[in-house]
């Protein structure tokens, strides 16, 4: 929203007891959470409005009852700082929020597809922001545009093109390992932790690292990443990928819940199993439970053992 040239500005002038010491700290951070700019440090302004009227003059009798002065005042600049430098005084400060909005996703982009949950939380700081962006800051467009490459980054298969692939080991050369992958786990990757733990190697230990590219140390095997021994191969997951290689494709409920992962991952419906959107909400929901990757994994892990059960108590008819 761009207020018109001639609005006038709302000013709050205030003064802050020496005691209780965490009051000007709680002042400051209620001031940037309206979108105030400081003019001098008692002196913080916006533009006027009904809604900026009413939160500052809730912060001005939160201050006087806290032994505090304060004083709410309409004001035109005459001299000194015009108009526009003020203006530029919130543009500064949006464009500092998103330009940390943007760096974040581009912090998530280094490390492969992110998932709905970091996603959505970018999104929802960038509607925060925008809710201040009183003058239309330029910091918009870099962020919105970050958050959008994410967004098409989610569906994207990690870069599986080399000169020469990544030698596979036998199936029966794949416990004792260390198992190596970009940190973040979302879908595939937790599917396929879950399918190495139970069905390959219940001691396995896993490693994540912050690249989609990583050179691994003697004893360590990676997947769902670039250039990793398990990975996206033809239209396959990784999932898919791990559980021909370890020759587990011959168990029935594997292939159900191979099938969901499929789906879920790559979002091209071939199977379109009726149990997929299940399980798509169960991931989601593990992973805004928490960042934690291997809490994510033991989470969803239950869950996996679960329809395991039921498909090889179906028999996995599909």
């Amino acid at each position: 929203m761009t207020q018109a040239e001639t609005s006038p500005w709302l000013a709050l002038l205030h003064q802050l007891p020496a005691k209780p010491p965490y009051l000007r700290v709680k002042i400051w951070r209620r001031l940037q959470s309206i979108g105030a700019v400081p003019l001098k440090n008692a002196v913080h302004v916006l533009p006027s409005s009904p809604q900026a009227e009413a939160a500052l003059l809730g912060l001005l009798g939160e201050i006087a009852e806290n032994g505090g002065e304060a004083t709410l005042i309409e004001a035109r600049l005459l001299a000194g700082q015009s108009d526009q430098d003020v203006r530029l005084l919130f543009d500064t400060a949006r464009d500092a929020d998103y330009d940390e909005i943007a760096q974040s996703a581009r912090r998530l982009l280094e490390t492969g597809p992110a998932s709905g949950a970091d996603i959505a939380r970018l999104q929802k700081r960038l509607e925060e922001v925008g809710r201040l962006d009183f003058f239309g800051a330029h910091g918009r467009q870099d962020a919105e545009a970050a958050l959008a490459e994410l967004d098409r980054q989610r569906y994207q298969h990690p870069d599986v093109s080399r000169s020469e692939p990544a030698s596979t080991p036998p199936a029966a050369d794949l416990t004792g390992r260390t198992w190596v992958t970009r940190s973040g786990v979302h879908v595939d990757r937790i599917a396929c932790a879950w399918l190495i733990r139970r069905f390959i190697d219940p001691d396995a230990r896993f490693k994540f690292v912050d690249s989609r590219h990583y050179d691994p140390a003697d004893g360590e095997l990676r997947f769902d990443m670039a250039d990793a021994e398990f990975t996206h191969e033809a239209d396959r997951c990784s999932f898919e990928t791990i559980l021909l290689r370890a020759g587990l494709d011959a168990d029935p409920a594997l292939r159900a819940i191979s099938e969901i992962i499929h789906d879920l991952d790559i979002a091209d419906d071939k199977f379109s199993r009726p149990e997929t959107a299940g399980v798509g909400a169960m991931l989601s929901g593990v992973c805004a439970s928490t960042d934690d990757d291997l809490q994510r994994i033991a989470m969803a892990s239950e869950a996996l053992n679960q329809f395991h059960a039921y498909f090889s108590n179906r028999k996995a008819d599909r």
